[in-house]
């Protein structure tokens, strides 16, 4: 096969290009056939339980992303979730491992997570997953042979046939009892934006950052008048998000919390993984400068 590739891509680039195609298509199917399908079935048959357990390991953002399954399953089952600390990272269905971590969430991550999880009403019982019976491993979406630019919180639409108005919220806070009505951003270095900077909003007041120390550090750099809060645990810093004029963020946890809480928010695109499709509620998303500081400034008066 390789001989026969090589061979048609000098002398017939049609003919490569189908080739290609077909050898792609056969290595997903065997993916599907002997890592998933089974199990696939298998959520099937237990979404007719009237009790559910989910499983999830992480990353944080995906955890979020998870949520709105469950909430819709929420409506006519007790939803039960147990998330698992320290798991290693693997690499996905398609080979690819995104990162340089040694597990997808720690359990320092772990515990600053519970606090908001169990905020959420429609999720029954919440514990560590310590060897309980799990009825779905939201960990598959891992597994699936698909293309990862598809809207992350989607994924898990596919993984259970399950879907939910993404225009409604599916994370639940009160507001923060005193940081409210500032411009909060959270911005991770992985996933800047080339093309844009940060440095316009020097002419703005009441901008603080709420992301790891380095990372505002870095943003500090552009903004000489940031400020740096450092909330005790996510529900807290889900709290300030609710609170907030309006969220800036790009690929981040912190957005994944502002998309749940359908917030004023503005996402930074990053041209390499384009994974969030913001739905419902006043957002906007940017590529380029000038629309950056357009939806900027139109955020801020509208607030």
């Amino acid at each position: 096969m390789i001989f026969k590739k090589f061979y048609y891509k000098l002398i017939n680039q049609k003919k490569y290009v189908s080739l290609k195609f077909q050898e792609n298509e056969k290595k997903l199917l065997k993916i599907f056939k002997f890592e998933l399908e089974e199990k696939i079935n298998k959520i099937n048959q237990n979404l007719k339980k009237e009790e559910i357990s989910f499983l999830h390991s992480g990353h944080l953002g995906d955890i979020i992303n998870a949520l709105p399954v469950i909430k819709e399953l929420s409506k006519n089952h007790k939803c039960n979730l147990y998330i698992q600390a320290e798991k290693k990272l693997e690499i996905d269905a398609l080979g690819y491992k995104n990162r340089d971590d040694k597990y997808y969430l720690s359990k320092k991550m772990c515990s600053m997570l519970l606090p908001l999880l169990k905020e959420q009403n429609f999720i029954n019982n919440l514990e560590l997953y310590s060897n309980q019976n799990i009825d779905i491993d939201l960990d598959l979406f891992r597994k699936i042979p698909m293309n990862f630019n598809l809207d992350s919180v989607r994924w898990y639409f596919l993984l259970t046939g399950i879907e939910f108005d993404l225009r409604e919220k599916y994370l639940n806070v009160e507001d923060h009892p005193s940081l409210k009505d500032k411009i909060v951003i959270m911005r991770s270095t992985r996933r800047r934006n080339p093309f844009i900077n940060y440095k316009f909003i020097n002419n703005y007041k009441d901008v603080f950052f709420i992301g790891l120390r380095d990372e505002y550090d870095e943003l500090k750099k552009e903004i000489s008048n940031l400020e740096f809060y450092n909330s005790k645990n996510f529900l807290e810093l889900a709290q300030i998000i609710k609170s907030s004029r309006f969220f800036l963020g790009n690929a981040s946890f912190g957005f994944a919390i502002a998309e749940a809480l359908k917030v004023p928010r503005l996402l930074e695109s990053y041209p390499d993984f384009p994974a969030i499709y913001p739905n419902g509620g006043m957002f906007h998303n940017f590529y380029f400068q000038v629309h950056f500081e357009e939806f900027f400034k139109k955020l801020n008066k509208s607030n």
